[in-house]
């Protein structure tokens, strides 16, 4: 059981805002209640640094916040403190290899999302999350450097699952594979996982792991699971997800967050 609580680390889709992409007030008041209670609130996602800074605006947030799962850390004004890129000759080895049919690849680089063709059911909802518009058939040769994440869009759960295992094989110990949607495999930097990534946020801070609790919903949130004090599952993720928590709250269509904080976090202030 967690001893002293000192940060909380908030996972964004799925978890701290509802499945129209919005942060509701009830979120937002709770979070104010447990900031006031003397615990500091951070964000960790898969989402570029452009889809989280006005969230952590609206939440007045001041600790440091991980983009990328983690790979990007930014400072509470902003400033990038660390950002952790795939190196060349991974990015194009997983381009060339999610090129088929049934796969849409996305690349997001120096702050830009390039699509390699329009994706009338995803686009829309990435747009909302990442705050950018896609650039489509772009030559994306330049930018092997300053990759930061790959993501092969993926409706078809049997293409998904073999995608994953082929990428992953692949790029075996030199990059970080895993679904951060049911529909998005996320491919990362090797550090660029939310278990180094709470880690580090929990550094920046100025607190142990066993002081941080974390909340998510999806297969990338198990990392950051396995390396915080406390655990909370959102209700509606998978159920290897919430079996992997040490509690499980209200879906975020429910504004779980907010339950969890009044319900779990705050009791232990107590």
């Amino acid at each position: 059981m967690m001893k002293e609580l000192k940060l909380v680390i908030s996972d964004i889709d799925g978890t701290l805002v509802r499945s129209d992409k919005s942060l509701s007030e009830a979120v937002v008041a709770a979070v104010q209640r447990l900031r006031a209670a003397g615990v500091m609130f951070s964000l960790i996602s898969a989402r570029p640094p452009s889809g989280m800074e006005w969230i952590a605006r609206k939440l007045g947030l001041s600790a440091p916040i991980g983009a990328f799962n983690g790979g990007t850390i930014l400072s509470g004004d902003g400033m990038m403190r660390c950002a952790a890129h795939l190196p060349r000759d991974v990015a194009q080895d997983v381009l060339d290899l999610i090129e088929r049919p049934g796969v849409v690849p996305w690349l997001f680089a120096d702050g830009l999302w390039h699509a390699a063709r329009p994706d009338h059911v995803h686009d829309p909802r990435e747009r909302a999350s990442a705050h950018v518009e896609p650039i489509y058939g772009a030559d994306v040769g330049a930018l092997m450097g300053v990759v930061d994440k790959i993501v092969a869009v993926v409706d078809d759960p049997v293409l998904m699952a073999q995608v994953e295992e082929q990428v992953g094989q692949v790029v075996a110990g030199r990059a970080t594979v895993v679904q951060s949607q049911s529909y998005y495999l996320d491919v990362t930097a090797l550090a660029a996982n939310k278990g180094d990534g709470v880690a580090a946020l929990a550094k920046a801070c100025g607190v142990s792991l066993d002081q941080v609790a974390v909340i998510g919903d999806q297969r990338n949130d198990l990392a950051m699971f396995a390396r915080a004090g406390l655990s909370i599952a959102m209700g509606q993720g998978p159920q290897a997800v919430r079996d992997a928590a040490t509690h499980v709250t209200l879906g975020n269509d429910e504004d779980g967050v907010a339950h969890a904080i009044d319900t779990i976090l705050l009791p232990l202030l107590a």
